[in-house]
């Protein structure tokens, strides 16, 4: 027998077959707290066509690939629901430079490194991630499905706003940014401009719009506690997205900024660390999704000045907190990362499930990292660009599809360890790692 080493070539050289069987697996489906009985699974093309506790007849023939899962465990590849892609591995000076193609290329590297950690589908919340989405979605280098946001839309002054003061005053049509050329940010004050940045998003391939309604821990100007976009400004946002099939989503970290957001018709919270019940309450009873992360520590704000280290310890006081509402008011909660600027954190991308297990079970939290993930992906309606079910491992569901060597139901560390313990890695049919003797 030979064993099937790791590798990230182009994705025209990874395994492609019209059908694929896994035998013997036991599946966890991301939605039951336990595994299946042993069951094999047929894929063909991208699509999961039948599961069952007994054998598959197929024709085995040419195009056909049997993988004998040795009891093994089968799970949904793992989804981050709120991650940059284009912001990992370049440092800020990098992205800033003149020179944008290496920062590019760095994207295009760690998001082969994102797949190869089993995050297939990731949501993007902020970033020039259109091209790099493009280049995955065309077989150019292999990569994680992306829902991308486009530039980050904020006020002058709001989280997001990167110029420097020798920047202003910007008289009307005046020039933009650095980061505004790029297309990680863009500026608004006005309901009309708002209206207009959200809709250029969208005529770039965005799947849902995000603004900042509040301050933000790496903000030079905005202190965190600040609200920013007024109600009539959110609205226009979405009126923009709903004109389009989709939705805005709002950094927001305090009680004034998402409640002005729920206000406006926002659909989606990004972190909300400093909320209280009654905001919780409300969340809640409007259906409002929660995308939070378990903060538990400074992480990359270690390398921000002191005074953005203590908003950032803020943002970890919460965190128990928002945990303990999410359970009592069973808020709609998806999981997401947000590591900015930093590889060494991507290489710990899964560790963020585990932590979760401080407040879940470990079923619940890979739940939350996949189908209620795929669930909150599904949201960008008419701009989804990877229509069918995410998040699952059901029939019809798209096959983006996890073995583990070991249970992760019961030792969730095993997802912290992609590289020793995640044996086979398939997204959209097509396996990118396949480390099973066979």
């Amino acid at each position: 027998m030979v064993a099937i080493a790791i590798w990230a070539a182009p994705a025209d050289a990874q395994e492609r077959s019209s059908v694929v069987v896994f035998e013997n697996v036991r599946i966890f489906d991301g939605t039951h707290p336990q595994l299946s009985a042993p069951s094999s699974v047929l894929i063909r093309g991208n699509v999961i066509e039948r599961i069952s506790t007994g054998s598959i007849p197929t024709d085995r023939g040419a195009d056909t690939k049997i993988i004998a899962g040795g009891g093994r465990v089968l799970m949904p590849g793992l989804i981050d629901a709120h991650w940059h892609a284009t912001l990992v591995r370049s440092t800020p000076a990098q992205l800033l430079s003149s020179d944008i193609g290496y920062s590019t290329l760095l994207a295009g590297a760690e998001a082969t490194a994102t797949l190869m950690r089993g995050f297939t589908s990731v949501r993007d919340m902020g970033g020039p991630a259109f091209a790099l989405k493009r280049a995955i979605d065309d077989g150019v280098l292999p990569g994680p499905r992306i829902y991308p946001s486009g530039a980050v839309i904020t006020i002058s002054g709001g989280h997001g706003d990167f110029r420097e003061l020798t920047d202003l005053p910007r008289t009307t049509g005046g020039t933009l940014s650095r980061v505004e050329q790029l297309g990680a940010s863009a500026v608004a004050d006005s309901p009309d401009e708002v209206r207009k940045r959200a809709r250029e998003q969208l005529m770039q391939g965005a799947s849902q719009i995000k603004l900042t309604a509040g301050g933000g821990v790496a903000s030079p100007f905005s202190p965190l506690e600040v609200t920013t976009f007024t109600e009539a400004e959110l609205r226009a946002a979405v009126e923009a997205a709903t004109d389009w099939g989709t939705y805005v989503a709002t950094h927001a970290y305090t009680v004034s900024a998402i409640q002005r957001s729920i206000a406006a018709g926002v659909k989606v919270i990004e972190h909300g660390h400093l909320m209280d019940e009654a905001t919780a309450r409300l969340m809640a009873e409007k259906g409002v999704w929660l995308s939070t992360q378990p903060f538990v520590d400074l992480g990359g704000a270690k390398l921000l000045p002191a005074a953005q280290q203590q908003q950032m310890m803020q943002v970890v006081s919460g965190t128990d907190t928002i945990y303990g509402y999410v359970k009592k008011y069973k808020i709609k909660t998806a999981f997401g990362t947000d590591i900015l600027f930093s590889p060494a954190l991507a290489e710990r991308q899964g560790q963020g499930i585990v932590d979760l297990t401080r407040w879940f079970t470990p079923a619940e939290a890979l739940a939350m990292a996949t189908s209620a993930n795929g669930e909150l992906l599904a949201l960008s309606g008419l701009r989804n660009p990877y229509p069918g079910r995410l998040g699952v491992v059901e029939e019809g569901a798209l096959a983006d599809l996890i073995i583990v060597d070991g249970n992760p139901l019961d030792d969730i560390n095993l997802v912290a360890d992609p590289a020793a313990k995640f044996l086979i890695i398939m997204k959209d049919g097509v396996i990118y790692k396949n480390a099973i003797f066979r």
